[in-house]
């Protein structure tokens, strides 16, 4: 799943650092899961996310990503302006 985030207000990479550094912290430590950031990296207001699952049955994947997705609107300290998702077989 791809999230990307925008981040008004933003100064600085060690503020962009400060107020995305939660999302690694709460879903990387889900076993089934893998967190980064993938994109913008030198950009202050944008921040590109990427959540890779990873399970034994596709559903599992499909209930920890419908969690997530539905979840950072309410936790991230930005914009949540795309998810996008993306199946592997």
């Amino acid at each position: 799943m791809r999230v990307l985030i925008r981040l008004p207000g933003c100064r600085s990479l060690k503020e962009k650092r400060g107020r995305l550094t939660g999302l690694r912290e709460r879903y990387g430590r889900n076993p089934q899961l893998a967190v980064c950031e993938t994109n913008h990296h030198d950009m202050h207001d944008l921040a590109a996310w990427a959540f890779v699952g990873a399970a034994s049955s596709a559903l599992v994947v499909e209930q920890i990503l419908t969690e997530i997705g539905s979840e950072l609107p309410l936790r991230v300290d930005g914009e949540v302006v795309s998810i996008t998702r993306e199946w592997l077989n």
